[in-house]
């Protein structure tokens, strides 16, 4: 009866046809309002609950309930907006034939009163166009919602709805962006300042038009006061407040790469994923992130600066450089860091994840281990000497005579010592001993694909991504169980309903096989191929990693709780600068990189633990490791060995 009522009062504003028409309209087009869905931004959140980034199509809204809104910015609104706002049903009738005789008079639009229900109609279901015909819409429309919608629920869409400038829709995105606080914690004059955008959001925006956002929001607190909803305390101390103001990018996306991949795997698993306001959790620590990228341009710009030193200095080579890093753990397969290039806004493709490159070297600790678990030892004896491999390619009789890096061969020599010293002509001996069938067997139970089937495979010659590697080493890194390295945790929709994420766990050796092939890769770092990796104060171990003509330069390491894959080359896959390898150029960055960690995680563990069942003598003046199934050599050439040796 209300609505009729009030419809009646406004006739005289169009003719009865217009009326009817619009009507009509009405039930179908204020459903949008009635039925409030707007899009949401959905977030990202590292482990630690902190924000990674904003993620959203075209508004970046965060909503808030209206039990959840503080009074005084429901008094705020009122007070400069719309002081009727719960005496009137929609439409202020003396306010709108008080404007209409100033239109009349200037000949077309030039004053409004609109009240909060028309201005939330206006800015939700109409043009922005100065038409008698939209004017008069706007006003069927707020009459409608007003009898669908409670005082409530509309300052609740309106406060949510509304744009407050620097791309916030919504208040509390408005708050947070603007002040870094929630609703709850906003001053006076914050308050003062949000109310007062949506007048003219581009004018009044605080973070280029700081006096004038301020003016605005004294008004705001000037006519509350003479309202007499705030004292004369609080009006002078919101006069004299001048808060600050943040500048914000709207994603603030700490971790493009992460973000991208995180979108990636969940593409096609969530509706509306960019619009749907879901909380993605995830397994990123955001400080070994930016560490690791960090880290990660250290290494760039050392690699840089050896080039200028260079007679063959080549700028235009060296800008072509980039790499990634992959930080886990190799317990739950949490990935702590996932870095994708050295700068995101230069190229957005992500080596962590897409890269394919060949691991040179640093496969070797997967072959030892293989070897380890059909019963080789540190202690084992291997045969570094030069072959002369006959074989076909296209019809065509070739020779393939393959040499350490060295360029040199030792003859006799333990295999921790063919891995310490990244040892070629030995590594391939002991594929060859083992037999190649056998070794590609068992590296099928790795989970790595397309194996070539010849010798080149004890050099690396596969094709894998950093990540993908991570997930090979922690077989060893983890005691013998392979996980899976896993990035999101967790998606909650606005609802409250979250879905887990949990990885896959394979047992594919014993924690004693495992721990010998630690013990070994601890040399690597100590004394080997990977000295550059050292850190005081925390056991490390690793392998480095370096293709034909520096295409490719890795070190694939870990400490007690922590896993790193360090990768740099060309994107186009021809040699880097000259001189540029694993020891050289990665390295450094993992050392870099657990530098940080302890210096931000003090509590992180140091020492590896020795598993149960594993024993060691001395063989040889070497420290070894022996179990059941990687038992030790003959006693006369032990030192040292006791009866705990007898299996």
């Amino acid at each position: 009866m209300r609505f009729f009522l009030i419809l009646a009062a406004v006739l005289g504003l169009s003719g009865t046809a217009s009326l009817a028409y619009y009507y009509n309209q009405v039930k179908y087009e204020v459903n949008t309002l009635i039925n409030y869905n707007p899009t949401l931004t959905t977030e990202i959140f590292d482990r630690n609950g902190d924000k990674i980034a904003n993620i959203f199509d075209k508004e970046h809204r965060y909503y808030v309930n209206f039990a959840h809104i503080p009074p005084q910015v429901i008094e705020a609104l009122i007070a400069i907006e719309d002081t009727m706002f719960f005496e009137h049903s929609g439409v202020n009738v003396d306010a709108i034939f008080r404007a209409v005789i100033k239109d009349i008079k200037a000949g077309g639009l030039v004053e409004g009163a609109s009240t909060i229900t028309q201005q939330l109609v206006k800015n939700t279901l109409l043009t922005r166009e100065k038409k008698f015909s939209r004017k008069f819409k706007e006003l069927l429309f707020a009459l409608k919602i007003e009898t669908e919608l409670t005082k409530e629920e509309i300052l609740e869409r309106y406060l949510n709805q509304i744009y407050y400038g620097h791309g916030y829709y919504g208040i509390k995105t408005a708050a947070l962006g603007y002040f870094h606080k929630d609703l709850d914690r906003l001053s006076l004059k914050e308050i003062a300042v949000l109310v007062g955008l949506p007048k003219a959001p581009s004018y009044y925006m605080p973070t280029r038009h700081y006096e004038q956002a301020m003016g605005r929001a004294n008004r705001v607190v000037s006519r509350m006061y003479q309202l007499g909803w705030i004292d004369e305390k609080a009006y002078v101390s919101a006069l004299e407040e001048k808060p600050e103001v943040f500048d914000d990018t709207l994603t603030r996306n700490r971790a493009p790469y992460v973000v991208d991949e995180v979108m990636r795997q969940l593409n096609g698993t969530f509706d509306n994923l960019r619009g749907g306001g879901y909380k993605i959790m995830t397994s990123i620590d955001i400080r070994m992130q930016e560490a690791g990228r960090e880290a990660l341009q250290k290494g760039y710009e050392l690699g840089l600066e050896r080039m200028r030193l260079s007679e063959d200095f080549n700028q235009t080579l060296m800008e072509k450089m980039n790499g990634a890093l992959v930080a886990m753990e190799p317990q739950s397969g949490d990935i702590l860091a996932l870095v994708g290039g050295l700068d995101y806004t230069q190229s957005q493709y992500n080596r962590a994840t897409q890269a394919k490159r060949q691991p040179g070297s640093a496969f070797k600790p997967l072959i030892y281990q293989v070897a380890v678990d059909l019963g080789y030892s540190g202690a084992s004896q291997l045969v570094d000497i030069a072959r002369t491999y006959d074989y076909e390619l296209d019809g065509e009789e070739k020779k393939w005579r393959p040499k350490n890096y060295e360029k040199d061969y030792k003859g006799f020599i333990t295999l921790r010592e063919a891995l310490i010293y990244s040892r070629n002509l030995a590594t391939i001996n002991l594929v060859t001993d083992i037999g190649l069938t056998t070794m590609r067997r068992e590296l099928y139970r790795f989970g790595i694909q397309d194996l070539p089937a010849d010798l080149s495979l004890a050099l690396g010659s596969i094709s894998v991504s950093p990540l993908d590697f991570s997930r090979y080493y922690t077989t060893i890194s983890n005691y013998g169980t392979q996980v899976e390295p896993i990035l999101i945790h967790s998606v909650q929709n606005t609802f409250g309903q979250e879905m887990r994420y949990k990885n896959k766990k394979e047992v594919l050796t014993s924690p004693e096989q495992a721990y010998i092939m630690i013990d070994i890769l601890k040399d690597v770092v100590t004394k080997g191929t990977g000295r550059r990796a050292r850190v005081p104060g925390i056991e490390l171990a690793g392998k480095t990693g370096t293709t034909n003509n520096g295409v490719d330069a890795w070190f694939c390491g870990f400490s007690p709780e922590i896993q790193t894959i360090v990768w740099y080359g060309n994107d186009d896959n021809t040699p880097m600068f000259k001189g540029e390898q694993g020891g050289r150029t990665a390295a450094p960055v993992f050392a870099a990189f657990y530098k940080d960690i302890l210096r931000t995680h003090p509590e992180t563990k140091r020492k590896f633990d020795e598993p149960e069942g594993i024993v060691s003598t001395i063989v040889n003046g070497q420290k070894e490791y022996f179990t059941p199934i990687s038992k030790p050599p003959q006693v006369q050439n032990t030192q040292g060995a006791n009866e705990e040796l007898l299996f």
